[in-house]
């Protein structure tokens, strides 16, 4: 890929829409492109931490596991999201698996040479730190549903959570862009599959989820909130 491709899609990654060309210019000599297919790791749990990546296209599962091999799904990331976060803020190793669901086309910037560039241009990082509040606020959010909602509160707030980091909105629904089995669906929130099938063929029966013809699924998400919120 030429710089001037690498440049155009860096522009389109929310913590560089506003930088000068001279400062995209930057960014860009420090850029690699790699595409990783389905079912391949970018990176697992306990690598040394070195990079950081840009998804272009495609979808990545971010996860850990225990020592059991027990998975924990933190996210489910798609076309312009970056990952790890914490690449920027820790040294070591990385936190957890990245592994590829969907072909992907991934931007890679070396941490040392990227931090370099925060060094250079300090509204850069400003921007950083803001990315990484919403992270925070989201974990924070995650937490408190775990503490203060009962399994099938919890799900239904992981469905509404995923229309609005993983759908496209379709007439009077949001339809996911990513195929979730119930097993992922359960690993998100620390669930048993039997657990998820169950809900969610409640809330079919209730009219509130459907599933499209390829297999997608269709969540009414007005209506959905309401059945927690009442």
């Amino acid at each position: 890929m030429t710089n001037d491709w690498i440049k155009t899609r860096l522009k389109n990654v929310a913590l560089f829409r506003e930088l000068s060309d001279e400062e995209l210019d930057s960014i860009v000599k420090i850029s690699q492109v790699r595409v990783y297919k389905p079912r391949t790791f970018v990176f697992m749990q306990g690598e040394p931490l070195e990079r950081v990546f840009f998804i272009q296209s495609g979808t990545v599962k971010i996860y850990k596991t225990d020592i059991s091999g027990k998975e924990q799904i933190v996210s489910i990331l798609q076309t312009g999201e970056m990952f790890p976060h914490a690449g920027f803020f820790r040294r070591g190793s990385y936190p957890a698996h990245a592994e590829v669901m969907e072909e992907a086309t991934l931007i890679v910037i070396p941490i040392a040479e990227f931090e370099q560039t925060l060094i250079c241009y300090p509204e850069l990082c400003m921007k950083l730190f803001r990315v990484m509040g919403e992270k925070i606020i989201d974990l924070q959010n995650r937490l408190e549903e775990q503490i203060l909602h009962n399994t099938y509160e919890q799900i239904i707030l992981l469905l509404l959570r995923l229309t609005k980091t993983n759908a496209v909105l379709q007439g009077r629904f949001h339809r996911l862009t990513t195929h979730f089995t119930n097993r992922e669906l359960a690993n998100m929130i620390g669930t048993s599959r039997e657990t998820i099938s169950r809900t969610l063929s409640q809330l079919k029966r209730k009219g509130l989820i459907d599933i499209d013809d390829n297999g997608y699924y269709l969540i009414d998400a007005e209506r959905l909130e309401k059945e927690i919120f009442l």
